[in-house]
């Protein structure tokens, strides 16, 4: 059978599988197997299933995961965020938008914290939300800033996304980590830089309030206390990869063990709170190895059918440059962010762009750092964005609708940063070359 009419084939029997309301991972599992049999030769392909599925998920490089993931779970189940968020207000002082700019700062932190965009959303949504409307921000400067803001946790290591990432990419997991940080921080500061500008423009969004004041003595107290031990945890994540210390691997048991001993020094730590990071974390481990396990399957399948190879030929007799196929992938990504979530749209997409990316000679980890902006983004696309639904749940007075309107700004901001980077490539590739081998 011709690739031309595979790939169609497979794509809409997962759209068929999906809209029936079977899992993701268990869609790319039914393909898998289906097309394992159908394809590889029977019952001797199903034979040989199992061990690619094993081979697929026995990767040194995939024990970072659930290290990233008990960090998150960690910080998360001690309250140590809710710590920061106030340490954090006490220096906000009376600036325009000051909970609007407390929401990025406070989601820049979270990001470091937990990893998870959805976490990040229900946190701020139930500490932000009500003090907003008590000072009646205007929803656009409340659900907008912190909704935009949680997903900076998929951008900022440690992140498991960006791990999982990097694993189906092919790319170096160390150096795609370092290389996402700086285009992190610059969407954080575009984010303030509008809210401060639109708040000064119109008041009325934001009106100003009457806030405590702190003595120097207190803020510096609570800043040594709750904000720079955080600077020893990406010390721990990225600053031991940069250094060429430690492997991301061996960056991420630290990164637990600097968490487990922080929460241990805040006298948070319990046996119970352990027990519960640990099974949350195997949760989540669990889904995606069997995310690899599905995805790793589904790639080979596309390479031994020859729709890999049909694709990259396809490609190269389009005359398209590389920026063209850039952009082209993109608006590709933006259409599936509006309905899938972030996973599917990779174990969709990486086995088919990543050789036709290879073919071009573009640079993997540059593409790589602008698929992980559009995967952020994919979270708060309407209409069926997670962290759109996650702020629902944590702000019910609110309409869909108005969350759909509060977050077009900040998927403009998302698509402005996505726009600088294929501009000036440095902003992810800098960083990476400072990396001692």
């Amino acid at each position: 059978m011709e690739w031309y009419i595979v790939l169609p084939i497979i794509f809409l029997a997962l759209i068929v599988l999906f809209a029936l309301g079977i899992p993701i991972i268990f869609s790319f599992l039914i393909i898998d197997i289906i097309g394992v049999y159908l394809l590889w030769g029977g019952v001797s392909g199903l034979q040989q299933l199992p061990l690619n599925m094993f081979k697929s998920v026995s990767l040194f490089s995939l024990l970072a995961i659930p290290m990233f993931l008990f960090m998150g779970e960690i910080m998360f189940r001690t309250g140590i965020g809710a710590q920061v968020f106030n340490a954090l207000g006490k220096w906000m002082g009376r600036i325009p938008g000051r909970l609007s700019i407390l929401a990025v700062g406070s989601g820049t932190l979270f990001a470091i914290l937990c990893g998870s965009s959805v976490a990040t959303t229900s946190l701020l949504g139930s500490l932000l939300v009500p003090e907003m409307e008590k000072h009646r921000y205007k929803s656009s400067m409340s659900l907008g800033p912190i909704t935009g803001s949680a997903g900076l946790a998929i951008l900022i290591p440690p992140t498991a996304l960006g791990v999982l990432m990097a694993t189906l990419a092919g790319v170096p997991v160390g150096t795609f980590l370092v290389a996402i940080v700086i285009p992190g921080i610059i969407l954080a500061l575009i984010f303030l830089t509008y809210i401060i500008i639109r708040c000064t423009l119109q008041p009325d969004l934001a009106p100003s309030y009457e806030v405590e004041t702190y003595s120097m003595k207190e803020k510096i107290t609570d800043f040594f206390k709750y904000i720079f031990p955080l600077s020893f945890i990406v010390f721990l994540v990225l600053g031991v990869i940069i250094l060429g210390i430690a492997t991301p691997t061996q960056s991420a048991v630290l990164g637990a063990a600097g968490t487990t001993v922080m929460a241990i020094a805040y006298r948070k730590f319990t046996w119970k709170l352990l027990w519960e990071s640990l099974t949350g974390t195997a949760r989540m481990t669990v889904m995606i190895l069997m995310i690899m396990v599905g995805s790793t399957t589904f790639s080979q399948i596309l390479s031994f059918t020859g729709v890999t190879q049909g694709l990259v030929q396809t490609v190269s007799t389009m005359d398209l440059t590389p920026i063209m196929l850039i952009i082209l992938i993109q608006l590709v990504l933006i259409v599936l962010g509006c309905f899938l979530e972030p996973m599917s749209i990779m174990m969709m997409t990486l086995p088919v762009v990543m050789p036709i990316v290879g073919a071009m000679g573009i640079d993997p980890i540059w593409f790589c750092v602008i698929f992980l902006i559009n995967m952020q983004m994919a979270t708060m696309t309407p209409p069926f964005g997670m962290d759109l639904f996650a702020m629902k749940a944590a702000a019910p007075q609110y309409s869909m609708g108005q969350i759909y309107k509060a977050i077009l700004p900040f998927i403009a901001m998302n698509l402005l940063l996505i726009t600088l980077i294929i501009a000036f490539p440095s902003l992810a590739t800098w960083l990476t070359g400072l990396m001692k081998s």
